[in-house]
């Protein structure tokens, strides 16, 4: 069984060697550990290896997990389905939200943000294949919530989101994120200033640093296998 320190190599490896191969530097692309459902210990040891950055999928887990690693400079993200409910708990506890998928929560999170925190930055997540068990926008609305989006005070709107569907197919897997990039550069052309693509987790992260991600969010090949339960 590979370590903490193992898992962590391997991943940085990748990274640096893939984002060669893409002529970028590896230090502009942000590892994020997906740490649902993964312990307090976990988290800390990836934490003193040097990972900062962590995305939660539920947030009252998020908020345990928050409060027990609070002696730590992490940076939290949430990257689950939001539901209206938990709008203000998304607000006040984490520095970025990757999945808003409709405008209501755009606005309630700009409502909620506490004037004392600085801005609570914000991607749009993309529904790219039009899933319809999957959360996210089409295409085809994208442009207008983001730019409604833009002008919302107290979050900062950054990039843009995706879960494609799972493919072992490199080349199909670039198809997906390049679509994502795409998206991201048209809306740029239209005047705004997006710098995020969040794309691409343990199975498919060398094709999304290849298509321009900036951030990955992986979860097994930094924590490993999850237990079944």
């Amino acid at each position: 069984m590979q370590t903490a320190k193992q898992r962590l190599d391997k991943v940085l490896s990748s990274i640096h060697d893939t984002a060669h191969r893409a002529g970028r530097a590896p230090h502009d692309i942000c590892l994020i550990g997906a740490s649902k459902a993964q312990p307090v210990a976990a988290i800390r040891e990836l934490a003193i290896l040097g990972v900062q950055n962590f995305g939660e999928n539920f947030v009252q887990e998020a908020l345990e997990k928050q409060t027990a690693l609070a002696d730590l400079d992490l940076i939290w993200h949430f990257i689950g389905r939001i539901q209206s409910n938990k709008t203000l708990d998304i607000a006040k506890h984490f520095d970025w939200v990757h999945s808003v998928d409709r405008i209501k929560i755009a606005r309630r999170l700009s409502r909620q943000r506490p004037a004392d925190q600085d801005p609570l930055n914000i991607c749009l997540q993309v529904n790219i294949q039009q899933e319809p068990t999957k959360a996210g926008l089409g295409l085809e609305s994208l442009d207008e919530v983001a730019h409604t989006a833009n002008e919302l005070p107290a979050i900062q709107l950054r990039g843009l989101m995706a879960i494609p569907q799972p493919t072992d197919d490199l080349v199909a897997q670039r198809g997906s994120f390049a679509q994502l990039r795409t998206a991201l550069e048209r809306l740029n052309a239209q005047g705004l200033r997006l710098d995020t693509l969040s794309m691409g987790m343990s199975a498919d992260m060398d094709a999304a640093i290849l298509e321009g991600a900036t951030m990955i969010r992986v979860g097994t090949g930094l924590f490993g296998p999850r237990e079944r339960k």
